[in-house]
């Protein structure tokens, strides 16, 4: 009872982080410095883009590790491999013009939408876990890159370029960084794990 009340809590937080990014801008500051309390010693220690690297790299180990325990990876793998196995034989019954067979597979992927509406909640939930913890963390870099508009890293091929400028649209350097960093961490660790596989 407790671990579901607190389970609820924990995904209505997160949903409310990420609304909090469009709806509540003054919210990004106020969380930004709250993290500052613990984060804000590193800046004496490490440049930025190294901190950036860290916690990139922690947060690709435990949304990897969020995903292992909160997604059946059994019902992933199952609709994703009968949902190939409809559309191939949906595109073989069009080459051949079969009217019935057509009709038949269509009454079997409105049969599968019920899995595939569950296997949608299960990629949801762990979203707002991840969220949780990677939202706040965001929001203390963008605040000290934003109060450091000096801050500049070295990028291969791009030479140097400063962390608070855009690459398109909304992403600036320093979250291109942070995404480049994290991916390689999330996938050793989801190998090591085995989550996914599909």
């Amino acid at each position: 009872m407790i671990k579901k009340t607190l389970s609820k809590i924990v995904l209505y937080f997160g949903v409310f982080l990420l609304l909090s990014i469009m709806l509540f801008p003054n919210l990004r500051g106020f969380i930004g410095k709250a993290m500052g309390v613990v984060l804000n010693p590193l800046l004496s220690v490490l440049p930025i883009h190294i901190i950036i690297f860290i916690l990139a790299a922690i947060t690709g180990l435990y949304a990897s590790l969020i995903q292992k325990y909160t997604m059946d990876w059994e019902l992933m793998r199952r609709v994703q491999e009968r949902m190939k196995s409809i559309q191939q034989e949906f595109r073989q019954a069009q080459l051949t013009n079969n009217a019935q067979k057509m009709k038949k597979l269509q009454a079997q992927q409105a049969e599968m939408m019920t899995d595939q509406m569950e296997m949608f909640k299960q990629q949801f939930k762990p979203m707002l876990y991840i969220s949780v913890i990677s939202i706040p963390l965001f929001y203390w870099v963008y605040l000290v890159i934003s109060q450091n508009p000096n801050a500049v890293m070295v990028f291969p091929f791009w030479g140097v370029q400063k962390l608070d400028t855009y690459i398109i649209g909304p992403f600036q350097h320093w979250l291109f960084w942070y995404f480049l960093c994290s991916i390689p961490v999330s996938q050793m660790t989801r190998k090591a794990l085995n989550i996914g596989g599909m």
